[in-house]
C-alpha cells in the first residue's frame, strides 16, 4: 500500500464567535524555520477586518461592564488551558522559529506567566491609576481608569507567543476589545490561543485574530473609526509611521513603545496606554 497523503490544515480567522475562512477566500503557507510545510493560514480582506471590528465593538459592552473580578477569573482560565497544552505550543514555536525544545518550552512557560501577571492586575488597576483627588470646595473629587474601546493589536513579528501575549493582554486585562493581527512569519501561535480563548469561554468577540500581511490589513484599522486604540508592535518602522499618521485622522490613540525585550519583565505602561482617565466630581453638603 501506499503512504497516505498528508494533510494539508487551513487555519481560519477567529472573528466574533466563529472560525471562518477569510472573506476573500485567498490563504497563504506557512512554513518553518526549516522551509517545511506547516500549514495553510487565511489571507484576510478589508472586509474581514470590518467584521472583527464590529464584533469586538459589540462585546464591548459586556466585557467592559464586568466586575474586575470576573475578567481576571476569565482571564486566568486562558492562562490555564495554555498551560495545559504547553506541548502542543511548544512544538508549534519549536518548528517555526528553529530552536531547541528546552528553548521552545521557556517561551510556553514565560507566556503563560506573562498572561498570569496582567490577570492579576484587571483588579488592582483602578489602586495605581486611579483614586481620590484633592480639592478645595465642597466636593469629592474622584479619579477612575476606562478602557478605551476597541483596540487594534499588531503582533510582534519575532517572537510567536511571548511577545503575542506580552501586547495582547494588557489592552484586554483593562477591559477593552481587541483585534489582533497575527505575526505574518508565525501565526499559528495566535491562532491557537483564538483556539484557547474559545475553549476558555472568554465572550465572543474579545479577541478576534486575523491572519495575512500586515502591511495589507493594518491600514484598514488605523483608519476605521470605531477603532479606539492601534498598538503597532508588529509594524516596521516606514509601515508604523503610515500607520501613526492615519490614526491621527480618526483621532485614535497610538501605542508605539520602543523596541522591547520580551522576556524582561513587563511594565505597566502598554495597559495604561489603552486606559483612559475619568474624573468625577460630586457636591457634599455643608457642614458634612
Amino acid at each position: 500500500m501506499s503512504d497516505a497523503t498528508p494533510l494539508r490544515t487551513t487555519y481560519r480567522l477567529r472573528i466574533g464567535g466563529a472560525f471562518r475562512r477569510s472573506e476573500s477566500g485567498r490563504t497563504f503557507e506557512v512554513r518553518g524555520a526549516d522551509g517545511a510545510f506547516l500549514a495553510n493560514a487565511a489571507l484576510a480582506s478589508g472586509r474581514d477586518v470590518r467584521d472583527a471590528v464590529a464584533a469586538a465593538r459589540t462585546a464591548f459592552a459586556e466585557w467592559s461592564g464586568a466586575s474586575a473580578y470576573h475578567r481576571g477569573q476569565q482571564l486566568y482560565r486562558v492562562a490555564e488551558i495554555i498551560a495545559e497544552h504547553r506541548a502542543r505550543f511548544a512544538d508549534e514555536v519549536g518548528r517555526a522559529v528553529g530552536v531547541s525544545a528546552a528553548a521552545a518550552y521557556a517561551e510556553v512557560d514565560a507566556a503563560v506567566d506573562r498572561w498570569f501577571w496582567y490577570t492579576g492586575w484587571t483588579d488592582k488597576i483602578a489602586q495605581v491609576r486611579g483614586g481620590a483627588n484633592a480639592v478645595a470646595g465642597p466636593y469629592v473629587n474622584i479619579t477612575v481608569p476606562e478602557p478605551a474601546g476597541v483596540v487594534a493589536v499588531l503582533a510582534p513579528q519575532g517572537s510567536p507567543l511571548l511577545g503575542l501575549v506580552s501586547v495582547l493582554a494588557p489592552a484586554i486585562a483593562g477591559g477593552n476589545t481587541s483585534v489582533v493581527v497575527a505575526s505574518e512569519r508565525y501565526p499559528l501561535a495566535a491562532l491557537g490561543l483564538a483556539e484557547v480563548c474559545a475553549a476558555a469561554r472568554l465572550p465572543d468577540g474579545v479577541v478576534n485574530v486575523l491572519t495575512g500581511h500586515v502591511a495589507e490589513v493594518a491600514p484598514w484599522l488605523a483608519a476605521h473609526q470605531d477603532v479606539n486604540a492601534i498598538d503597532l508592535a508588529g509594524a516596521p518602522g516606514a509601515l508604523a509611521d503610515d500607520l501613526a499618521v492615519a490614526a491621527a485622522g480618526t483621532l485614535k490613540r497610538v501605542v508605539r513603545l520602543p523596541d522591547a525585550d520580551w522576556t524582561a519583565e513587563p511594565g505597566l505602561d502598554r495597559m495604561f496606554a489603552t486606559l483612559e482617565s475619568k474624573t468625577v466630581w460630586h457636591p457634599v453638603s455643608p457642614g458634612r
